[in-house]
């Protein structure tokens, strides 16, 4: 039987999207100003935007959030990222309107194939369309895509597209019921 042998690991394909210098520099950004305690949206929304995110308006970021590449990563109006979000977008984000990621949230846009020996990288884009929110503590998986007014409740993970209007729990995450929104 064939075992993992990562000294042959290689993702050299990879490419982050951005020269070396830029990377050096978003990290330092990353880690002063969304990383600890700064708290002040605006300006994480204007670093953002220099960084090549396309972010909307009314954008708020809380303290603690790890974006890992914000050329990587679209936001629009309205939006909340809790404290001690993740976003780890080696892939394209796309964060749609009126979305709430509630703290301590993770979007992970890498896995690796455990099939290979090589442990070979995968990296899927995530897509959370309007309306949607994604519970404390829970992990949205590579590709998965929660359409509009989706849940995804407290401490969940969503491996498969999440559907409109359907409150998703547990680990893996399944649809428990739908989601009513009185005016």
């Amino acid at each position: 039987m064939q075992q993992t042998n990562l000294s042959t690991y290689n993702n050299s394909w990879y490419n982050p999207g951005a020269s070396f210098f830029i990377r050096v520099l978003w990290y330092l950004v990353n880690a002063c100003f969304f990383n600890g305690y700064f708290p002040f949206s605006e300006v994480k929304t204007m670093l953002l935007r220099l960084f090549g995110a396309k972010v909307g308006k009314n954008v708020a970021i809380k303290p603690g959030v790890n974006i890992k590449y914000p050329w990587k990563l679209q936001i629009g109006n309205n939006v909340w990222i809790g404290e001690k979000v993740w976003i780890d977008n080696l892939a394209k984000v796309n964060i749609a309107n009126d979305v709430c990621i509630s703290q301590g949230a993770m979007l992970l846009c890498g896995n690796h194939n455990y099939k290979k020996s090589t442990f070979d990288l995968i990296t899927m884009e995530i897509h959370i369309e309007e309306g949607a929110w994604i519970g404390a503590k829970s992990v949205v998986c590579p590709g998965v895509v929660c359409h509009n007014h989706s849940v995804l409740a407290v401490g969940s993970v969503a491996i498969n597209n999440l559907e409109a209007y359907t409150v998703y729990q547990g680990n893996p995450a399944v649809k428990v019921r739908e989601r009513l929104i009185k005016a």
